[in-house]
């Protein structure tokens, strides 16, 4: 069964965490039309989807209405939609809204192509500059919340330390 939602109002659009920092596992939280949706994806989606929309809203007007800061917290997503594949992001000028695109990944055959590319899920938001300066303000801070990075490897480092390979 495909899933496939598509919402011109949402409610909230958010990410969250679940467990501790080096084994978090994200999620894109939607609440539209009285629906609550989660997607599972990985802490580099939720930071290029952060980039893109920080992005965008630069090269236009200031944002003045965001949703209040703790409207944005997620502590249950609830049933998991699917496993993010890939985004597709874009602004519509006509109703000055951010379009965001969120497909399932889909298997892979040996050659890297997606299986059955058209029982995917879809799930497709339009959101307010509002959510949009909202939500990259959210993300950074969640991103950033997860483990410190070494400062001579970058790499993260673990409570009880890490290997650096600069220091061996």
């Amino acid at each position: 069964m495909t899933v496939f939602y598509e919402f011109d109002e949402v409610d909230m659009f958010t990410v969250g965490t679940i467990g501790q920092p080096g084994s978090r596992t994200f999620f894109l939280h939607v609440r539209a039309d009285g629906k609550r949706m989660a997607v599972k994806c990985e802490k580099q989606q939720a930071a290029a989807i952060s980039q893109y929309l920080e992005k965008v809203l630069s090269d236009l007007p200031p944002v003045e209405d965001r949703p209040i800061s703790g409207a944005m917290e997620l502590n249950d997503p609830g049933e998991t939609l699917f496993v993010l594949g890939p985004i597709g992001l874009g602004y519509d000028r006509s109703n000055d809204k951010v379009l965001l695109q969120l497909e399932e990944m889909g298997e892979l055959d040996d050659d890297g192509e997606v299986i059955d590319d058209e029982n995917r899920g879809h799930v497709r938001i339009y959101i307010t500059r509002g959510q949009a300066a909202a939500f990259a303000a959210h993300a950074g801070n969640v991103i950033e919340s997860g483990r410190p990075e070494c400062r001579w490897c970058g790499n993260p480092i673990d409570p009880d330390g890490h290997p650096c390979p600069r220091m061996n």
